[in-house]
């Protein structure tokens, strides 16, 4: 669902932000990509999902280049970034609409959608008031929220957990895990290695722009904890 291929990118003065990362990602994946701050990981995420572009290697959504063919590739997709940029301006409502109007959601979809993601996030009596208004938490919400209407085979998050309430997090942690049932995949980085363990059956780890572990969860952390193993190849390498 996901291919990332030698793909590097430099900012100005040369420093390489991600250096020749590979990676795969299956349908029915939940993928955990971990690494401190500075890693790589959100510009990573900004390559996949056509918000920066990148120097070197190319990535496939669905066998697609998000190079070749931005448009297609983000229509199958959706990005949940860790500070929701939202139209403050439009009330949750009209946020919601306007997302189903570009991914050309049917009115009973729709409705049935943010009636049931809006019920669950508990966010439904707050759907007609400005998005100005909202807290971090409730922005966050309305953004999962505007992710999933359009039941995306691929779901991109950055510190999705951030800002989110127990319940809340419980509740998109059992979305995530509905989505890959049903033949999606989720890339997303965190912090929390707890949720990354129990949650993923694949993770990543990135230092310096570069990938210094990968694969299948139990398989990559062996006897250790996830906690464990960050803390010994982040030093080591």
């Amino acid at each position: 669902m996901l291919k990332i291929e030698n793909v590097s990118k430099s900012y100005k003065g040369g420093k390489k932000a991600v250096d020749g990362l590979s990676l795969k990602i299956d349908k029915g994946d939940i993928y955990g990509f971990i690494g401190h701050n500075g890693a790589g990981k959100t510009t990573t995420i900004k390559c996949i999902t056509g918000i920066l572009d990148f120097d070197e290697g190319d990535i496939f959504i669905d066998g697609m280049s998000i190079k070749e063919r931005p448009i297609e590739c983000k229509r199958i997709m959706a990005y949940i970034p860790d500070n929701p940029d939202l139209y403050e301006n439009m009330t949750g409502i009209q946020y919601l609409s306007f997302i189903s109007d570009i991914f050309s959601i049917s009115k009973e979809t729709r409705e049935r959608n943010i009636e049931r993601y809006s019920d669950d996030f508990e966010l439904t009596k707050n759907l007609g008031d400005l998005i100005s208004s909202y807290s971090h938490g409730m922005k966050q919400k309305l953004a999962i929220i505007s992710a999933l209407i359009h039941q995306p085979k691929l779901l991109v998050l950055d510190e999705p957990f951030v800002g989110l309430d127990p319940k809340a997090a419980h509740i998109l942690k059992e979305y995530m895990k509905d989505m890959c049932q049903k033949g999606s995949a989720i890339f997303f980085s965190t912090h929390i290695l707890e949720v990354a363990e129990k949650l993923c059956n694949k993770i990543a780890i990135i230092k310096a722009g570069k990938l210094i572990a990968s694969g299948d969860t139990q398989k990559v952390k062996g006897d250790s904890s996830l906690e464990q193993l960050f803390l010994e190849v982040t030093e080591n390498e």
